[in-house]
């Protein structure tokens, strides 16, 4: 019997016993096609609480993955048995062999089960000094689910069949402060009717041309719009800038994006502005922060992109989702503006085959920095908010900082980067760049899969290596970049000589002979790599002079170009701050139940969904 817990508890639950007292949970999505595993989510301090609500009366299962798989994860299972609670910690090894840990480091909250669902609440430290657990980081993080609709047996959670995924998400994702009034007058960038093939992936391309207003306009919210029933089809949406020397017959139709007949107009649009991912809540521009329209520099045609998801290969699926831009006359204090910093997109990117690792790097340097900023805010910007970009061989990306040779906090990193998930990181405190400080977006590759040379480029199997910082005020500098020598990376596999004048492209090679009259693709696609080859090949490449790129708004450059050397104080490579594993005390009992209690707690759901309440 509960005796007088069972008093307690009347006053403890909400009557509908939906939930622990006190405990709020700033993000939420849905991980299943059909809407019946949901996953809420907050940090508290040094720890991450969770509530999973899922239509099963079996065992819920919850956990995290390198890769998405079963293999090497860290994984909670729990649920409700015989009216009692129940949450167990596992991992799996590298067959994907399901074991208890010995160190059980998920803290059961709360439980409830109806005739329909299972509700859990759970949390866990960040960092738990355990090996068989995933440190829990502001990288991108791929949570597993699944459920059954049994509750474990003595021999453990039975197999799950079909009732599983995953999801990439950010889970230490800031919570947004500021709540936007949803009366504010709004567009709507929105696909229409488009037909998705029935293949994996589609990425589909539509230009639109901004309203024009009479006076100055400030975007300050943008909302996602997926079409009803597409919430896992939509994977996620990036808007470009375009130029904005064109007429409005660009707009006539959409295209399927890096395809080889994609109009030539959407290769103006280099420079991302909005973004969302699955998942995601939309993006909110801090209160004294407004993405300017209606100016003589501001967007006029933008290129919407959007990532459709079919694993199914579903027929006949017809989408119109996009993005609701709410924008306002009540002009903020400043101008938002958008840096895209990194690697030039240019060939002469060059990754070899073969490679588990390699390594990239994009110089904002302090010349340009120096330059750009000293002319138009010698007191520097404020980054508020940063995407981090790559293709499908990226694996991890850094932006760094650095002031005076000395290195600053990272900007953002993602060491654990997913191509088909980008949204913009919100920074927890805005950052200062000042004239002369450098930046650095280091990015790395896994080429293992690949027999060929991957370029820099605009294709999805070709590269990229970008950072796009939001920040204020605007000044006029849209691009700071830099790509390595060429000739030096070509002397690497034995080039001596070129055909000069360059007339064709890619230009050919003169000498040696056994490159003679080959492309320069296809003479490094020729070389003999091997990983050895390809470690070397990578020093070489992180130590060469850059050329460099200042472009202002109108791609007009500053006067900072041509072929600079990079200082040797800021080619040292990061290295983080070891972690110091130091178990926390075990959570205060605020908001959380006992055993007993949990069982009392049920007994009580119970009888209140037996009487109707």
């Amino acid at each position: 019997m509960c005796g007088w817990p069972l008093l307690v508890l009347w006053v403890l639950l909400p009557a509908t016993a939906a939930g622990s007292p006190g405990r709020s949970y700033p993000h939420r999505v849905v991980l299943d096609p059909e809407g019946k595993y949901w996953l809420h989510w907050g940090r508290q301090g040094e720890r991450l609480a969770f509530r999973l609500e899922v239509r099963t009366n079996g065992y819920v299962g919850f956990g995290f993955s390198p890769t998405g798989s079963m293999a090497a994860a860290d994984i909670v299972v729990g649920g409700v048995a015989h009216g009692r609670p129940y949450l167990q910690d596992y991992f799996t090894n590298a067959d994907r062999e399901l074991e208890k840990d010995a160190q059980q480091d998920y803290h059961l909250d709360y439980a409830m089960e109806n005739s329909t669902h299972t509700v859990i609440e759970f949390s866990r430290e960040l960092h738990t000094c355990d090996v068989n657990d995933k440190s829990l980081t502001d990288s991108t993080v791929r949570v597993i689910w699944a459920y059954h609709h049994d509750d474990p047996g003595e021999s453990g959670p039975k197999y799950h069949d079909l009732n599983r995924g995953t999801r990439s998400l950010r889970l230490l994702n800031p919570e947004k402060a500021n709540v936007v009034s949803t009366v504010l007058p709004y567009f709507d960038l929105v696909n229409q009717n488009v037909p998705i093939p029935n293949k994996g992936t589609t990425y589909w391309c539509q230009m639109f041309k901004i309203p024009t207003f009479q006076e100055k306009h400030h975007v300050i919210k943008v909302e996602p719009i997926i079409e009803r029933g597409h919430e896992n089809l939509v994977h996620h949406i990036l808007v470009y800038q375009c130029s904005s020397n064109f007429n409005d017959s660009v707009l006539d139709f959409g295209h399927e994006c890096y395809h080889p007949n994609m109009p030539d107009a959407f290769l103006t649009c280099e420079t991302v502005i909005l973004a969302w991912g699955i998942g995601g809540e939309g993006f909110t521009y801090p209160p004294h922060v407004g993405l300017s329209l209606g100016m003589p520099l501001d967007p006029r045609y933008v290129l919407l992109e959007v990532h459709y998801d079919n694993p199914a290969r579903r027929k006949g699926l017809i989408d119109s989702s996009g993005l609701r831009v709410f924008h306002t006359t009540d002009i903020r204090r400043y101008d938002a503006g958008v840096i895209e910093a990194g690697l030039w997109v240019s060939l002469f990117h060059t990754i070899p085959p073969g490679m588990p690792e390699f390594h990239s790097e994009g110089h904002c340097t302090l010349e340009c920095l120096e330059e750009a900023l000293g002319a138009e805010k010698p007191s520097g910007i404020h980054v508020f908010a940063v995407l981090l970009h790559a293709h499908l061989a990226g694996k991890g990306i850094r932006l760094r900082h650095f002031r005076k040779g000395e290195e600053m906090k990272l900007l953002a990193y993602d060491d654990d980067y997913d191509f088909n998930f980008q949204e913009f990181q919100y920074l927890r405190e805005e950052q200062t760049i000042l004239p002369g400080d450098n930046l650095i977006t280091e990015c790395r590759y896994n080429t293992k899969d690949r027999a060929v040379m991957t370029w820099g480029g605009l294709s999805t199997r070709n590269e990229m290596c970008l950072s796009y910082l939001l920040y204020y005020p605007r000044v006029n500098l849209t691009r700071c970049s830099s790509i390595p020598d060429i000739m030096e990376q070509l002397q690497f596999i034995g080039v001596k000589e070129i055909y000069r004048p360059v007339t064709t492209w890619p230009f050919i090679i003169k000498s040696p002979k056994q490159y003679r009259n080959l492309s320069f693709m296809d003479a490094m696609n020729k070389f003999k790599w091997t990983k050895k080859e390809g470690l070397s090949f990578n020093k070489l490449v992180l130590s060469l002079p850059v050329n460099v790129r200042c472009s202002k708004t109108d791609n007009a450059e500053w006067s900072i170009q041509g072929m600079t050397a990079i200082p040797p104080d800021i080619k040292r490579p990061y290295e983080a701050e070891p972690l110091v594993c130091e178990k926390a005390a075990s959570p205060p009992l605020h908001g959380i139940f006992s055993l007993r209690l949990l069982t009392c707690a049920l007994l009580l759901g119970s009888m209140l969904s037996s009487q109707g309440l």
